[in-house]
């Protein structure tokens, strides 16, 4: 048999995807090895999102060629984004791939990589025809697995290229998703993770209305279900029912992954989206009175083009106000064929990054911060004293840094 390894690079979604991949092969009568670089055909899933993403399948790929060189590996073939994205490209570029194929391809993967065994070979199907759903070869950990809802974007940030890459928003249906959780729940895992480009908006096709709530509910009924987490939350389209779903059942994670990429509201309108400093500072107070203890997480984006002094300025307060518990800040990736791409006032890349760099010292310091209210109040509670943290009670901790949003007992369920 063929020996087939896969290097899976990206996010979660497409982890998804490789290990439906991965099953398809082995169903085919492929034998799935560990690591690719021992395999007969190895298989780069590629992200193709920004700038970094796209390096790093390119080095794997010119890593992995090095050893077809050496005699190590027979063939290269490239999937995921970054063979969905520049297709042409790849083969012109890269001539030590064998195979380049869309995600439209992965259905039929077996057939194509034999192909690719006697000759170079692409296949780019219409998006439309890859599987929403599948047997997987799991490649997490057995106790947690993911659970994607949704393919697709309809949202189009005029930064984001998903859209052009991955097609329009598809939901499954409830049913297969059901299915799909009492499986994995049965063979152990213990924590699902609903993922989508967008979960918020899952549903809105098949059942005319935003359906994530239901369909968590319903998940949460599964017996041996420990634990139930969303990821990529929209603020748009953050539900009452959804919040109240979320502080009511137990089994839900008290955890809201929601990009927010900005707070400037003529930013955000330039990124196609909506809202403002104030609007999202209302709707986090919202998030957190509704569910206590609830830990935010959000991504942001500095040196968007036309992104002044002012407008960053706005977005660091807005981080030192709020307080988030988990954040990412990444600098502008100018994406060819995104609108924000042809937009006028670039900026150089020296300011966009030193200002990524500004945002995550800021949140660093108040992680630090954090990290100290914990352990004083664990040191407390093993001393069986009973108090609230003071500006004496520790030098670097005073009433002006903290500033927590919720009492104490709240924030260090943050933690756990």
């Amino acid at each position: 048999a063929i020996k087939e390894g896969m290097v899976s690079l990206g996010c979660a979604k497409n982890q998804v995807d490789g290990e439906m991949l991965m099953a398809n092969l082995k169903n085919a009568g492929f034998e799935l090895c560990d690591d690719a670089a021992l395999a007969d055909v190895a298989i780069v899933n590629t992200c193709g999102f920004i700038d970094s993403a796209k390096q790093e399948s390119i080095d794997e790929i010119l890593e992995l060629a090095t050893l077809k060189k050496e005699g190590r590996v027979k063939k290269i073939v490239v999937t995921g984004c970054l063979a969905e994205r520049y297709r042409e490209e790849i083969h012109k570029e890269l001539p030590e791939v064998d195979g380049v194929f869309g995600i439209g391809a992965n259905a039929d993967i077996a057939a194509c990589i034999e192909s690719a065994m006697n000759d170079f070979t692409e296949s780019f199907p219409e998006k439309s025809k890859m599987p929403l759903c599948g047997e997987r070869e799991l490649s997490t950990p057995s106790y947690f697995a993911y659970i994607k809802i949704a393919e697709g974007c309809d949202n189009k940030c005029t930064y984001c290229a998903i859209p052009m890459i991955r097609g329009g928003y598809r939901s499954r249906t409830m049913e297969s998703i059901e299915e799909e959780a009492r499986s994995l729940v049965e063979n152990g895992a213990k924590e699902l993770i609903l993922i989508a480009q967008d979960t918020t908006r899952y549903g809105i096709d098949l059942y005319g209305e935003y359906s994530v709530a239901k369909l968590m509910r319903r998940l949460c009924k599964i017996d041996g279900l420990k634990w139930l987490r969303v990821l990529y939350c929209y603020p748009d389209a953050l539900t009452d029912e959804l919040l109240e779903t979320m502080a009511e059942e137990e089994k839900i994670v008290k955890y809201i992954d929601l990009p927010l990429q900005h707070a400037s509201a003529r930013v955000l309108k330039r990124m196609n989206r909506t809202g403002d400093r104030e609007s999202l500072t209302a709707l986090m107070k919202k998030i957190r009175e509704k569910i206590p203890g609830v830990t935010l997480r959000t991504t942001l984006i500095t040196g968007f083009p036309g992104e002044t002094e002012e407008e960053f300025t706005e977005l660091a307060e807005f981080v030192k106000d709020i307080e988030f518990e988990r954040l990412g800040c990444f600098a502008y990736s100018q994406e060819e064929g995104t609108p924000a791409a042809l937009m006028p006032d670039q900026i150089d890349d020296e300011v966009k990054n030193h200002r990524a760099e500004i945002i995550m010292e800021s949140q660093m310091n108040m992680d630090t911060i954090r990290i100290n209210i914990k352990y004083i109040m664990l040191g407390m509670i093993t001393a069986g004293t009973v108090g609230m943290i003071t500006a004496g009670t520790v030098g670097i901790i005073t009433a002006d840094t903290v500033g927590m949003p919720t009492i104490i007992t709240e924030a260090l369920r943050n933690f756990s």
